[in-house]
Formats: structure tokens, C-alpha cells, sequence
């Protein structure tokens, strides 16, 4: 018997306020899938195509403001008839969901350990001391370090990656007859994606798990499903087998997405076809022993996250910085633009020096600095303020600037256009827009004061491969036309390989290689860049 069954669903979305106008969106049009048990299948499609929104709807999740009709059936259930009350029961216990954004669906004020904790407290009668066993099991199981000192953290105190593999510990604690998983491996690096994709997989064979898969990565989706559905604009485009959608697509579209997740690999002919280096001009950013490291949770010792670290961007040059959770990258951006203090060493930007020492806060720079270096966050969700619509979002660094009132709407509007974002999308506040929609509106929030130098800290991964080929088209114009420099901070070594002029990779002790891009990774003298491409996920042109 089929486990999970959506028929027919319809999705519609009434959006607005008095104020504003309230107004119907049609966002999902009679789409219709199903999952085996223990097997997997796996929705794919752009952003905004429906897949997201599809789930939500199908498990209730969307709230008032959703028009929802079709049929949805788990374990013989009618889950768009069920009460309220069985309705909880059923997701919390028998369906486990891992969201794309992590950051917004922990609590922050609450340790990772309560968090998972809670789950089985009010599914189960075990005693504290037995659930503190079971939520460590779980996390050692999805690979984070030192479960006993997980438990006790703060979800600030874990990287991105971290943060999801909590997430993922928090739904697989009740062991699941269905996970639905949406990005589940968007914001990990490429070695603990592999990692998470073997646990589902073995999940799936211990306990008969079946998993419900959304995904933009057709690499990734290969590497774990039964069964696909592509979707656009609300509509299923083609279903069927993995390996015929994968040798035999039917659509154009299918075709499409298939070209651009080759993206994500990285050969010697995509190598091949990689930028060249820049020439050697006067630097834009020079770091020179940079040292940053953060108080331990006594106070009495500090971890040194980032040490020694040389390296310099010239104008118009795209430098990749690549490597796994933890190992600092996001650090090292946050520094370059200017939101932290080194601890030593010397940062000098357009021949500002920045300045270093054990601050907390954020170091005083001269405006044209803090002008001419810009960041993208990795989660557009919480950098975005919430209350505000985008146009006010991307209008505020050009207030900050005193730019003239009258040239603001035609900047953010040029902004938009740049990032792709269209600017219908313009008034709508983050909660209206799909997660890459919410990436493209914080990197046109970035472009909107024509920085001399970017700092895109996973400014790709959350978007669809489509998407991510537009934006790196764009960044490649930015460069050629503007002359803007990028310090490009990713997991993903298939995109450094197609953009970057160098790379830099960080492990765990430090800087592992650095030079040409095209040649570290053809040739790679470190185990440690070996592991990571060995990683990826392979894909081949159908």
C-alpha cells in the first residue's frame, strides 16, 4: 500500500493586508505524487516552481492564508480532514521534516540538546537520563563532534552545517515511518552531505524509513531516489524512474535542469572552460596573518578558529574560499567585511586598514570602506528584517549612504535587475518569497551601493541550478564590466571550479592549498582537497 499519496492538489495563497490589497496567488495547480514505503522520491524544480509549498500544504503547515483541495493520504489517513489534535500527532511522531533553513527553525534561545530533547518527551515516557543517551546517539549519528558538549550549545554556537545536521538529528528521532526532507544538503559542504545522504540511505534500510526528497541538486537527487517528479510553476512537468528521467527526459525543461546541475561537478572539461586568473594588479584586499578565535564557554581558554591565514583579492579577480563546516570561512568573510575584529594581523582594503584586537563589536571604518565592501549572507531569511519589504530592504544601505531620495527607486530597482529578482517581488515582504527568491533580494541588497568588493558567504546555495547559472552569469558580467572583485565563500567546489580565478581551501588545520584554481583542482597536492572532490556527486550528461 502506498504510504504518502497527494492527488490533484491545488494551492492558493491570499497574501496582503487592508492597507495593501488583498490578492489571490495560484501557486500550486492540481500536482499529484507518491511515496513508496521505504523507498524514495525525490520533487525537484526551481525556485518558486511549487515544491515547497506543496508539502506545507499537503501536511497543513501553511496556515490560514492557504486555499488547499485535492486529497492527501498517509497510512490511510486523510490529512486534510483529520482534527487538529491527531493531525499533531501523526507529524510529530510518524512524519519527520527537515527544512531547508535551519536557522530560522531552531530556537535560539534554547540548547541544540533541549531542542531534540523536547521531541521525545512528548512522544515517549522515557526518563531524562535515557533521552539525554538517546539525543546524544543522535547526534553522533548524524556527525557532529563531541556530542556531550552539542547538547549543551546554543544553535549560534554551530556553524550552518551543524545547524541542519541538528535539525536532521531532531527528525529522525522517533525513527519515522515518512521524513520529508526540503534541502536537507543545501547549506553542507560536500563531504557531510555525503555523509548525510549515506545516514538516510541507512535509515532507510534499517528501519524502512521512506523519504519524501526536495531538492534543486539533480547531482544529489541521483545519488538517493527511487522515483522523480519535476515540477514547474506549479505543475508536474514529467514523473517517473530515476534513471529514465535522468537518460531519457521527456521535456525540454527536465533537459534544462539537467544541463545546468552539471554545475556542480567538476571534470577536466569543466575545468577547461573555468575562468583564467586575473592579472597582477595592485591588490584591492590584502590579509596577512590573520588570527581569529573565540572565547571558550569558561572564558578561561579561547578556540582558535582561523590562524596564519595569507591571501589577497585584486580588482575585477573572483577568489574562492572553499572547505568544510567549521573550518572558518565564514569567519574569515565576516572579517574582510568589517562585521568583526581579528585578533592580529593586518587587513587592508582600497588602503583602509582595518582595525584588530579582542572587540566584540563591530570595528570603526572609514564610510567609503564600509561602501566599498559588501556581504551576502548565507541565510537570506534572517538577514532579511521580516517587517519590512524588500524595496525598503534594499533601500536602507542608500539612506545610510545619504544618497538623494529621488535616485533611491531607480537603484533598487537596477539592483533588482541585476540579481535577477523581478520587481513585482519588490513590495512583498521575506515571508512572501521562496528561499532563493529571498538570496537574489539579499544579493541586489549587496549591489545596490556598487561595492568595489563582494563577499558572497554561500550566496549560491540556496538557489536552483537554473538560478545559480544566472548568477554566476552576472557575477562574471560584474566583474568584466564594473570591475568588482569577489571574495566567493562555497562548499560547492563545482561552482568554484566554473568561476574562480583561485581557490583557497581550509580544513582543519589551516590553509590545506592554494593557487589557480584549474590546476589545485586537477591536480590537488592535499588528501584533504582529494576528500572533498572525491565527494561530489557525479552526474552525467544525459
Amino acid at each position: 500500500m502506498t504510504l504518502f499519496d497527494v492527488t490533484d492538489l491545488a494551492v492558493t495563497l491570499h497574501t496582503g493586508n487592508r492597507a495593501r490589497g488583498r490578492r489571490a496567488v495560484r501557486a500550486v495547480e492540481r500536482i499529484s505524487f507518491s511515496v513508496e514505503p521505504g523507498q524514495t522520491a525525490a520533487i525537484v524544480g526551481e525556485s518558486g516552481s511549487g515544491k515547497s509549498v506543496s508539502l506545507l500544504a499537503a501536511t497543513r503547515l501553511l496556515g490560514p492564508q492557504a486555499e488547499v483541495t485535492g486529497s492527501v493520504r498517509f497510512a490511510g489517513h486523510d490529512l486534510l480532514g483529520l482534527r487538529e489534535k491527531v493531525l499533531r500527532r501523526i507529524l510529530g511522531k510518524d512524519i519527520g521534516f527537515v527544512f531547508q533553513d535551519p536557522q530560522s527553525n531552531l530556537h535560539p534561545f534554547k540548547t541544540i540538546g533541549h531542542q531534540i530533547d523536547e521531541v521525545l518527551r512528548i512522544h515517549t515516557r522515557t526518563g531524562r537520563g535515557q533521552r539525554r543517551r538517546r539525543v546524544e546517539e543522535l547526534l553522533d549519528e548524524v556527525g557532529i563532534a563531541d556530542p556531550s558538549g552539542a547538547f549543551s550549545s546554543y544553535p549560534a554556537e554551530f556553524s550552518g552545517g551543524m545547524r541542519q545536521r541538528a535539525m536532521i538529528a531532531m527528525a529522525i528521532a522517533l525513527n519515522p515511518a515518512l521524513l520529508i526532507a526540503d534541502e536537507p544538503t543545501t547549506a553542507l559542504d560536500v563531504s557531510v552531505q555525503a555523509d548525510i545522504l549515506s545516514l538516510l540511505k541507512r535509515l532507510q534500510r534499517e528501519h524502512g524509513t521512506a523519504i519524501l526528497f526536495v531538492s534543486h541538486d539533480l547531482g544529489v537527487v541521483h545519488e538517493i531516489a527511487d522515483t522523480v517528479t519535476v515540477v514547474k510553476d506549479g505543475r508536474v512537468v514529467e514523473s517517473g524512474p530515476r534513471e529514465r528521467i535522468y537518460e531519457q527526459p521527456q521535456e525540454q525543461y527536465t533537459r534544462d535542469l539537467l544541463s545546468a546541475s552539471l554545475l556542480h561537478t567538476v571534470d577536466t572539461g569543466h575545468l577547461a572552460r573555468a575562468v583564467e586568473p586575473a592579472g597582477s594588479a595592485e591588490p584591492l584586499l590584502s590579509v596577512r596573518g590573520l588570527r581569529k578565535s573565540y572565547p571558550t564557554r569558561s572564558r578561561r581558554e579561547r578556540r582558535t578558529v582561523v590562524d596564519a591565514l595569507d591571501f589577497t583579492i585584486g580588482p575585477a579577480e573572483i577568489v574562492g574560499l572553499v572547505g568544510e563546516s567549521g573550518s572558518g570561512k565564514s569567519t574569515v568573510g565576516r572579517i574582510v567585511a568589517g562585521l568583526q575584529y581579528a585578533d592580529s594581523g593586518e587587513i587592508t582594503l582600497s588602503g583602509a586598514r582595518f582595525p584588530t584586537g579582542f572587540g566584540d563589536g563591530v570595528p570603526a571604518l572609514p564610510p567609503a570602506a564600509r561602501r566599498d565592501v559588501q556581504l551576502v549572507f548565507q541565510d537570506p531569511y534572517s538577514s532579511l528584517n521580516p517587517r519590512r519589504t524588500v524595496a525598503r530592504s534594499l533601500a536602507e544601505p542608500l539612506r545610510a549612504q545619504q544618497v538623494d531620495e529621488a535616485a533611491i527607486a531607480a537603484r533598487v530597482r537596477r539592483a533588482a535587475d541585476d540579481a535577477k529578482l523581478s520587481r513585482s517581488l519588490l513590495d512583498r515582504y521575506p515571508a512572501e518569497l521562496s528561499g532563493g527568491q529571498r538570496q537574489r533580494a539579499a544579493i541586489a541588497r549587496a549591489l545596490v551601493l556598487q561595492p568595489r568588493l563582494i563577499v558572497a558567504d554561500e550566496a549560491l546555495s540556496s538557489l536552483d541550478v537554473t538560478t545559480q547559472s544566472e548568477i554566476i552569469s552576472l557575477i562574471r558580467q560584474l566583474v568584466r564590466e564594473q570591475h568588482t572583485a569577489f571574495l566567493f565563500i562555497t562548499h560547492d567546489l563545482g561552482v568554484v571550479s566554473s568561476i574562480a580565478h583561485r581557490v583557497i581551501v581550509l580544513g582543519p588545520d589551516g590553509v590545506q592549498e592554494s593557487g589557480v584554481t584549474s590546476e589545485v583542482f586537477a591536480n590537488p597536492r592535499s588528501a584533504y582537497t582529494r576528500k572533498l572532490l572525491d565527494a561530489i556527486p557525479r552526474l552525467k550528461a544525459s
